[in-house]
């Protein structure tokens, strides 16, 4: 953990600009499907963004939020976890205005700490209770579920389990990818950890050790080995083999299969937004909030990242499958918090990392 924290702390900061005079310069790209208007002058405010969300999936809602608003976006990218344990660390003199969490996990690791201030009501108002903190500490503004990926011409109907329980058979010997190192994997096992206890959970990743189940970085690479047959199947966001599909068209072979409604294997992640209680840019900070909640962002999420919108009023993409399985809601995300450092330690200790 201490190696990631280093790596996260020497990588390089952004600067988003808030282009400038008005009327002088519009968005291109993926931008530009969020706000098409004149950028606005500079407001002559800066807010500053630790985001463990993926730079090519937020950076063009964080572009148009500076263009549309004119406030200066500084962004400094990392791993979930390790910028939540660089909040910790620099405490009342951290820059970070907003944080940008891929789960509450980390954020709940930081309000345990009492290190999180309140999001506006109204802000809060913009998505429905079962998705932001009881406290007010943080609020959902994208979903991704859990799902495994599997090659279509590798793996039969019949051969599709009902439970990720079922993973752990003969029928499943050596066919199966996991992200074990992926900070979205170890959000989804704390998850496990407290639906079905610490000794099922770790168990359950034992049997697939022993099973084989191999070691992958990450889910994209996953869907992407899923998709030209090196692995059968894999567990993964579901949103990967959407974005896959139609980078590589007919070529590529991989399809989501969701398990049986209650799960564990079909969680819902959310996707969540803190301000950390010693920024002075709560303004701002809370701006920002309420533009990822905003109409254009959360369609811009669901049709081009393919994630589920949590901003009430906001349907997803009609290639999405209607959630019906572990859903927001079901799981109680505030009592989660610093369970990310468990979890790590646990995976650790089944030897998954070195399959």
């Amino acid at each position: 953990m201490r190696t990631r924290l280093i790596l996260a702390m020497t990588a390089m900061a952004v600067i988003i600009a808030a282009c400038g005079s008005g009327g002088e310069r519009t968005l291109d790209g993926p931008a530009s499907d969020i706000f098409s208007g004149p950028c606005a002058e500079s407001a002559g405010e800066e807010v500053t963004i630790y985001s463990g969300r993926t730079k090519n999936l937020i950076e063009p809602v964080l572009d148009a939020f500076a263009c549309e608003s004119g406030v200066d976006v500084q962004v400094r990218w990392g791993d979930s976890a390790d910028l939540a344990l660089i909040l910790a660390e620099e405490g009342d003199k951290t820059e970070a205005d907003v944080f940008l969490s891929r789960s509450p996990g980390p954020i709940g690791f930081l309000e345990s700490r009492e290190l999180l201030g309140s999001i506006d009501d109204a802000t809060l108002g913009l998505v429905e209770e079962q998705n932001r903190s009881s406290s007010g500490s943080w609020v959902g503004f994208s979903g991704r579920k859990r799902v495994m990926v599997y090659n279509s011409d590798m793996v039969g109907d019949d051969e599709l389990p009902e439970s990720i329980f079922d993973l752990t058979g003969e029928a499943y010997r050596d066919r199966v990818a996991i992200p074990a190192t992926n900070g979205s994997f170890v959000d989804w096992f704390t998850v496990f950890r407290d639906q079905h206890g610490n000794d099922v959970a770790e168990q359950w990743l034992a049997d697939m050790v022993a099973n084989g189940a191999q070691s992958y970085s990450n889910n994209r690479a996953i869907v992407e080995a899923a998709g030209r047959g090196e692995i059968d199947m894999g567990l993964v966001n579901h949103y990967y083999n959407y974005q896959e599909s139609i980078a590589s068209g007919d070529d590529h072979r991989g399809v989501n299969h969701n398990f049986d409604d209650g799960d564990i294997g079909s969680l819902l992640l959310i996707t969540a937004a803190a301000v950390p209680a010693a920024t002075d840019q709560t303004e701002s900070a809370n701006q920002l909030i309420e533009y990822l909640l905003s109409a254009p962002v959360q369609t811009y999420f669901t049709t081009e990242t393919f994630e589920y919108p949590l901003a009430s009023g906001v349907d997803a993409a009609s290639v999405l499958p209607e959630l019906d399985a572990l859903e927001i809601g079901t799981v109680d995300f505030d009592r989660l918090g610093g369970g990310f450092e468990q979890s790590t330690s646990m995976i650790e200790r089944t030897g998954i990392l070195n399959q």
